[in-house]
């Protein structure tokens, strides 16, 4: 495949749906100007998040949108033929919501996720997603994980051996709630981000195009940080703490064939030694994960 241009964007996005949706459309017509091939949004990016991840307050939730509404229709419509993913709140129906990320280009939507790990009381306001797959878009076959979903490696592996080639990862992910730092670098939850980033790329040896939310929301404080990571753990471009936009190009499969020429890490596995894996999974084609 021709190389492509990945976008990575760190911003932040408030409850007011109209406001976001209009923001959200300004970053995709101004990425699609920019010849960004492929566009991640943050998490939450049309409507905002939950303002406090131990105690979400349920009368204050963001706003449901339907897959099929006109929030979507409306970057689809800015989107043309790039390819997009961004983050929602969804609307599932009988007073239930999930935390989604859509992938889409003016066709129409490619694939969707529905975050399966939920951490603290996140439960509480959202129903988890039970699966991960991986979908073919214009620039390649693409996997979606929603911020925690990438603490565990078993999301990114499952993905990865489900053929993705970029992983897009859609954060809304904040500062320590519990031992925050006076300074964002410093701070634990932003060493683990980034951390998580390297490894889920490095492991699978994939390219991961990571997006997150700045600014604050409630008693949350997003740290940023977006960035374009190489299937060998590089960071190739990043916001760092500030908003902005991640851009690499790149030939996608030059650059993992190229990581997997010597130590292939997928073809590797030794699956048959991986004896609470093979108790606990299975892969889409009926393998054993490991």
């Amino acid at each position: 495949m021709a190389p492509i241009t990945i976008g990575a964007v760190a911003a932040h996005f408030g409850r007011d749906l109209d406001r976001s949706l209009e923001k959200v459309v300004g970053i995709v017509e101004a990425a699609v100007r920019d010849g960004v091939d492929l566009l991640v949004l943050p998490h939450a990016c049309l409507g905002g998040y939950i303002g406090d991840l131990r105690d979400p307050d349920l009368t204050e939730l963001p706003p449901p949108v339907h897959l099929d509404g006109p929030e979507l229709a409306a970057v689809r419509a800015a989107a043309g033929s790039t390819t997009v993913c961004l983050g929602l709140t969804e609307d599932a129906g009988a007073a239930r919501r999930h935390n989604t990320a859509v992938c889409l280009t003016g066709d129409g939507i490619l694939g969707v996720h529905r975050k399966v790990h939920q951490p603290a009381g996140e439960a509480r306001a959202f129903a988890p997603g039970d699966r991960f797959a991986s979908f073919d878009t214009p620039v390649g076959r693409v996997g979606m994980l929603i911020d925690y979903d990438k603490t565990f490696p078993e999301s990114a592996r499952t993905l990865a051996l489900d053929g993705a080639e970029v992983l897009a990862m859609l954060s809304a992910w904040p500062a320590s709630v519990t031992d925050r730092a006076s300074r964002l670098p410093a701070d634990r939850q932003s060493r683990l981000f980034d951390l998580y980033d390297a490894a889920r790329a490095a492991e699978n040896q994939v390219v991961v195009a990571s997006a997150n939310q700045t600014g604050v929301m409630g008693s949350l404080r997003f740290l940023g940080q977006a960035k374009v990571v190489g299937p060998g753990g590089e960071t190739l471009a990043t916001t760092r703490s500030k908003g902005g936009m991640a851009t690499v190009s790149m030939d996608v499969d030059a650059e993992i064939a190229r990581a997997r020429r010597v130590l292939d890490h997928l073809s590797e596995r030794r699956i048959d030694t991986y004896r609470i894996a093979a108790a606990e999974s299975s892969d889409p084609t009926g393998g054993v994960l490991a």
